[in-house]
């Protein structure tokens, strides 16, 4: 099949976070099912032409903007797997310094430079006449894409055998813009109506992507349900309900190739599941970087992650006075609301030799985290997947998570009676929970035999993009063949 992903982020070119992982591993991981993949992004400031061996496929391209026509210049680079990648490089909408906005707020044109990037990326298919079978959208910045497929360029040929597919990778982010936004994407007030676009007096693009896509899915089962309810649905919730013969939920899959303590030469020891014991060597040397106790019989917990309320971070914080208490040890690394900021270097302060708190986003210094910690504590209100607990399990650090979204779907309670299990879970959105997880988790720490059969657990967990890859294909090839979900 030739599929066309279409994504506002997409590593290693771009990237901010999961989307960025997921629409940079997807493609490569369906090449290898025997799919053309050809993936859509915008070129920002950050992407350099020289170093990504950018060349230039079309220039100009003229994209409608409402009553303007603004002129693209289309960029090529063919990854050695096979898929490739087209930069819609427009310098007055996306050479800036971030992709969407200040640290203070959005862009005031995102509705602009994405209703742009979505027309350049079918302009740009009518202009090579590429014929896809699936569009694979994914979030608010490529929602309308679907909607033009059925309005704008219903009647072109080139699309009629194409079909859509759009990802949610967090409902939280829609995309809502004032009504007069409309004329700007081309779209007809027609389709400015409750059951279609509008979404409380605005212009949803992330709507656009619900309503009229041929498929929707979401980055996990549990998130696939949890998005059908009022309290995760965001507003949203009744539209999903009403689509929910055409919801799928497919587990986010790890680049295995990126994250694996086997070979990741950035840590301080290499080590596997048959020589796990070595994560001791990762432990030591982490504990001497943040002035800790170098002892192996302290418990070390991880949290990487951005500081906001969707993660857990209020939970999290009231917790740990306690988790000192206990006796364990603390290494944070992320940014985020500046409230959690100033709260975690204060605990910092109080629990000096104790507590390591980075404010920063620090690649290198993540990997250290993974290798070297006992337990990663991932409490967040809602999850859609994450990736954080994923590349904990690679690296037999044991993840400590709410159960709600990817988490629930991936982390099964260790049992110390049947061995079975590769972390600890709860349920309440509660303090107190969290504490009684991480109060089991160290039962076990304390017991070797059952501590070195989790860590083997974990280790031995398979969530690599191969398993979601095919999932996806299927999806792929059963709404290009119009079968309906069973």
């Amino acid at each position: 099949m030739l599929i066309v992903s279409a994504a506002s982020e997409v590593s290693p070119f771009a990237k901010t976070g999961g989307l960025g992982d997921v629409t940079g591993s997807l493609p490569l991981a369906l090449r290898k099912l025997g799919h053309q993949i050809l993936t859509f992004l915008p070129r920002y400031r950050t992407i350099d032409i020289k170093k990504n061996r950018l060349s230039i496929v079309i220039d100009p391209l003229e994209i409608p903007l409402g009553k303007e026509k603004l002129t693209a210049r289309i960029y090529n680079a063919r990854h050695p797997s096979g898929a490739e990648f087209y930069f819609v490089d427009q310098p007055d909408l996306f050479l800036r310094d971030e992709f969407y906005g200040t640290a203070s707020s959005d862009y005031p044109d995102n509705d602009r430079r994405f209703a742009f990037f979505q027309r350049a990326v079918l302009e740009t298919l009518r202009a090579l006449s590429l014929k896809p079978d699936i569009l694979h959208c994914h979030d608010w910045q490529t929602g309308l894409i679907p909607a033009y497929l059925k309005t704008r360029y219903a009647k072109d040929a080139l699309f009629k055998k194409t079909r859509t597919v759009f990802t949610v990778h967090n409902l939280a982010y829609q995309g809502n813009f004032p009504p007069d936004s409309l004329p700007l994407t081309g779209i007809g007030w027609e389709e400015y109506k409750m059951e279609k676009l509008e979404f409380y007096g605005k212009v949803s693009f992330m709507k656009g992507g619900l309503v009229y896509a041929d498929a929707v899915t979401t980055v996990s089962e549990r998130y696939s349900r949890e998005i059908q309810t009022e309290e995760f649905g965001c507003g949203m919730d009744k539209v999903l309900a009403h689509r929910q013969d055409s919801v799928y939920g497919i587990i986010n899959g790890l680049d295995y190739e990126e994250w694996g303590p086997e070979t990741d030469k950035d840590i301080a020891q290499s080590y596997g599941v048959e020589s796990a014991a070595k994560k001791k060597i990762n432990k030591a040397a982490l504990q001497k970087s943040e002035d800790f106790t170098v002892d192996p019989a302290i418990p070390l917990f991880g949290v990487i992650s951005r500081l906001i309320d969707q993660k857990g971070i209020d939970i999290l914080v009231a917790s740990l006075d306690a988790l000192a208490a206990l006796g364990g040890q603390l290494v944070v690394l992320g940014t985020g609301d500046e409230k959690y900021h100033h709260v975690l270097r204060e605990l910092g302060r109080r629990h000096r030799g104790r507590f390591g708190i980075h404010i920063v986003f620090d690649a290198a210094r993540a990997k250290h985290i993974y290798a070297g910690c006992d337990f990663m504590l991932v409490p967040s209100y809602y999850e859609p997947c994450g990736l954080a607990h994923l590349v904990a399990l690679r690296y037999g650090t044991i993840p400590v998570v709410r159960a709600t979204g990817g988490l629930a779907d991936t982390v099964e309670e260790f049992n110390p009676e049947t061995g079975k299990g590769n972390g600890f879970r709860f349920e309440a959105y509660k303090s107190e929970a969290l504490l009684q997880a991480i109060e089991r988790g160290l039962a076990v720490f304390k017991d070797k035999k059952d501590w070195n059969a989790l860590v083997h657990n974990a280790m031995t967990c398979d969530f690599s993009w191969d398993a979601s890859a095919k999932r996806y294909s299927d999806l792929f090839e059963k709404i290009s063949q119009g079968v309906k979900k069973s």
